[in-house]
């Protein structure tokens, strides 16, 4: 699969502004995986259930977009506001080892830089590729970011 550095590159080919593009997620949101040899904490956290139901509920604007119009019929099946480990992501693929997460202007604030960080190098650690859209970039450039993310799909090793 590719970097991170060459999903960027991949998102400026499919006019995805990748500049905004920051690490992971801030406080609540997530995810972890078993893979080789690695001891992944238990799938569903119960604590979180509840909350990440709510958040199908009550999806974003740009979340609902990109469900809705886009991953809810892909073939490589997402799930939506899906826990894993003491997270919840946004959207998420078993098949791919894709979590793909929407940010809005408090994921650039200071003080959640650095829970994105570690949310995303957690992430990474259970074989996941993290990628990380702004909000702007589902509003306004929707058609580039579908196809950014059929390319970054169509790189990951279940393909």
């Amino acid at each position: 699969g590719r970097t991170t550095n060459q999903a960027l590159l991949v998102g400026a080919e499919y006019g995805v502004r990748t500049t905004n593009l920051k690490p992971p997620l801030c406080k609540g949101r997530g995810t972890a995986l078993a893979v080789e040899g690695l001891q992944m904490q238990p799938k569903h956290n119960k604590k979180l259930v509840h909350l990440a139901q709510q958040l199908r509920k009550e999806m974003t604007k740009e979340e609902r977009h990109l469900w809705y119009d886009f991953l809810r019929s892909h073939p490589a099946r997402f799930s939506k506001q899906k826990v894993l480990g003491n997270y919840i992501v946004d959207f998420y693929s078993a098949k791919s080892k894709l979590v793909i997460e929407l940010d809005g202007s408090q994921h650039y604030e200071d003080c959640n830089i650095q829970n994105d960080n570690e949310r995303t190098a957690f992430l990474e650690d259970y074989g996941l590729r993290v990628v990380r859209i702004p909000n702007n970039e589902i509003n306004k450039n929707f058609e580039g970011v579908c196809e950014f993310l059929n390319e970054i799909i169509s790189q990951s090793p279940s393909q």
